[in-house]
């Protein structure tokens, strides 16, 4: 298994951790944890990057571009902030990994809003730094517009 494999198989892992039985058991992967029309959202991505990716086929795609320009070599254990309502949770984590073109680290902080239906992910909101992230991949050509961007 390569790096890149390895680190979505530990978000994986972490994911199942958080979420429990809330999430379908048989999802082995992210991509499998996220309901065919799923979204996920970047509320803090700068201008020109993706902020928006409908449906899991688009976000494998994206995560494919991701692979190419950041390697994650740990993630944390999650915190994990139940809601109110049943079907959103919260998750806190790190992760610490290197920009590949740049070899400067990414190590992010993330908040996670996942609202979960039928055992799967409806939707994913990813909080984190984009200093970081452009630190680490030096410019956003690489995954701006790559996944069908809907802004």
């Amino acid at each position: 298994m390569n790096d890149i494999q390895t680190a979505f198989t530990d978000f994986s892992g972490m994911l199942k951790n958080a979420l429990g039985e809330k999430l379908n058991p048989s999802a082995e992967s992210f991509i499998d944890m996220v309901a065919q029309d799923g979204v996920m959202e970047f509320p803090y991505a700068p201008e020109g990057a993706v902020t928006k990716i409908e449906g899991s086929e688009a976000l494998a795609k994206y995560l494919s571009s991701v692979s190419e320009v950041i390697s994650i070599g740990e993630i944390s254990k999650p915190i994990v902030h139940h809601t109110l309502d049943p079907n959103v949770v919260i998750i806190e984590f790190e992760c610490a990994g290197l920009g590949l073109k740049t070899g400067r680290t990414y190590n992010q902080r993330y908040i996670s809003v996942i609202t979960l239906k039928n055992g799967k992910i409806q939707k994913y909101v990813d909080y984190w730094n984009p200093i970081i992230a452009l630190n680490a991949i030096g410019d956003l050509s690489s995954l701006a517009q790559r996944a069908g961007d809907k802004k």
